[in-house]
């Protein structure tokens, strides 16, 4: 593996804290620590030291945290306050992220492992979403219905649909609160976040600005802890009234389940197994790049991760060659250098995790023809895996189906177009499809027929604030981002009036 380009730890003029970051719980406007003093620590996934320290929630902070989300809410100040009055606190707070961009960024670093770079942009772009979450409070309305009759008016309102749990993940912890969060406010709802037990930090930071930006206390409150039992209750607690949550699919068939027993609106951002198709005529220089981006973009550990290409058969040694070529070239190493794009695995578990598929790929009888192993890099103790890229992968293999979370990408191969969109809609996901062509006709087509929320032509992994974000099949339901975000946390409700008396009666009087 010595071709490979690595980035040892060395002074970056970035120093890792010499206190932990401790967390609290935010309820009701104060900050709190668990009723039996429980609590739980972080490491660093790169360098092995202790992060953060958090209290550790259990049944009791998760429903004292949704009695002041429901009372708030009730209450009605905040339901019923202006689009005005509430994007000037979404507005304010987005400032506020700008001016704590790297202080966000550095502990989202340390706790999750992703370079430092990439956590700054991240930050960055949540910022933009709260701007924009402020625009569409702004911008907020039903309808009305003039053509009833001469003596009845209709009128839709949107109303928000009241206390909302919200889960995180551990990938993009900053950034994927910040497609949930804003947006909820702006429809005028309350809210129970619960960060990943993983990446809980930048959570309370979030907390601590909304304080800053003005926010009224309880219309959000934070729970740090696990699943088990601070995302159980939010799931099933009767005074919820929605759950939102990204991460695995697995979770999200439990929490659907949970949630039915009270008919809770869910919300899922889940799994999935995104293929790029390559046509022929592509241009192969662009493609090689985006893929090898798509799939190492935060070390593979990401929903939209470009884990599976399905290349003509035509191209597919030269366009694999070009991608291993750029696999090399791609620094691994250090997530507080700068010039890392690749840094640690989340954990040693998630690193065995990995592992293992690659090596019941190469039992199955695909080849390995980069990486295919853990990687050590010097001065460095913490989870690493190798740029990996297995050919010969066959439909019926568990790398080409299901989502390794990690830097691996799966190369399958096609001799016709039915056969490409075949293999595209062959799992049992459905978040992102991408497809490489110059001809506009052959992009238009596979758009259309390919089983994906989002599909990329010429191009992978961009994102927009105004543009909406979701799977179908195992990857979900629901939308986050652009007005369709917005619409997820309203409710519809129809009011007709009578404006005269000119109805006749239904009770005839003698």
């Amino acid at each position: 593996m010595t071709e490979l380009t690595l980035i040892p730890a060395k002074d970056t003029g970035t120093a890792i804290p010499a206190e932990p970051f401790i967390g609290q719980h935010l309820i009701d406007g104060v900050w709190t620590d668990s009723a039996d003093g429980a609590g739980f620590d972080r490491n660093s996934p790169a360098h092995g030291d202790l992060i953060s320290r958090s209290a550790k929630g259990g049944v009791a902070e998760t429903e004292a945290a949704i009695t002041a989300a429901r009372r708030v809410f009730d209450l009605g100040d905040w339901a019923f306050s202006s689009g005005q009055a509430r994007a000037k606190i979404l507005l304010k707070m987005a400032d506020l992220i700008d001016e704590n961009r790297d202080h966000i960024a550095l502990i989202e670093t340390l706790e999750s492992g992703k370079p430092i770079t990439q956590a700054k942009a991240e930050i960055e772009g949540a910022a933009d979403l709260w701007r924009y979450a402020a625009a569409l409070a702004r911008t907020l309305h039903g309808d009305s219905h003039n053509s009833l009759g001469a003596d009845m008016l209709g009128v839709v309102l949107k109303a928000p649909i009241g206390v909302v749990s919200i889960i995180c993940p551990w990938n993009f912890p900053f950034l994927i609160v910040s497609q949930k969060l804003p947006f909820a406010l702006a429809a005028g709802c309350t809210a129970v976040v619960k960060p990943s037990e993983l990446t809980p930090s930048t959570t309370v930071i979030l907390g601590q600005l909304l304080q800053q930006a003005g926010l009224p206390a309880g219309v959000v409150n934070i729970v740090l802890g696990h699943g088990d039992p601070v995302g159980a209750v939010m799931s099933t607690h009767d005074a919820v009234d929605m759950v939102s949550f990204t991460g695995s699919t697995a979770i999200g068939r439990q929490i659907v389940k949970a949630a039915g027993d009270t008919l809770k609106k869910v919300s899922l951002e889940l799994g999935g197994k995104n293929p790029q198709v390559v046509f022929p005529d592509a241009d192969i220089e662009a493609a090689a790049d985006a893929i090898t981006f798509g799939v190492y973009f935060n070390a593979g550990e990401c929903c939209n991760s470009g884990s599976r290409i399905i290349v003509h058969e035509d191209i597919a040694e030269a366009l694999t060659a070009k991608i291993v070529a750029l696999s090399r070239q791609v620094p691994f190493g250090d997530p507080l250098n700068p010039a890392t794009q690749v840094g640690a695995i989340i954990s040693s578990d998630h690193q065995a995790r990995i592992d293992g598929y690659v090596k019941d790929a190469r039992a199955e009888g695909a080849r390995v023809v980069l990486g295919g192993d853990r990687l050590s890099i010097s001065s460095l103790t913490g989870a690493f895996y190798q740029p990996t890229v297995i050919a010969d992968v066959t439909a019926n293999m568990a790398i080409a189906k299901e989502e390794v979370f990690g830097p691996v990408l799966s190369v399958l191969t096609f001799r016709d177009p039915g056969e490409a969109l075949a293999l595209a809609n062959d799992a049992a996901y459905g978040l992102s499809a991408g497809v490489w062509s110059r001809n506009v006709h052959t992009c238009l087509d596979f758009a259309r027929r390919v089983q994906a929320g989002t599909v990329w032509t010429n191009t992978w992994m961009d994102g927009f604030a105004e543009l909406p974000f979701g799977g179908v099949k195992q990857s979900g339901q629901g939308r986050e981002l652009g007005r369709y975000g917005l619409e997820e946390f309203l409710e519809v409700k129809t009011v007709q009036m009578r404006v005269n008396r000119g109805r006749d009666p239904w009770v005839k009087t003698r």
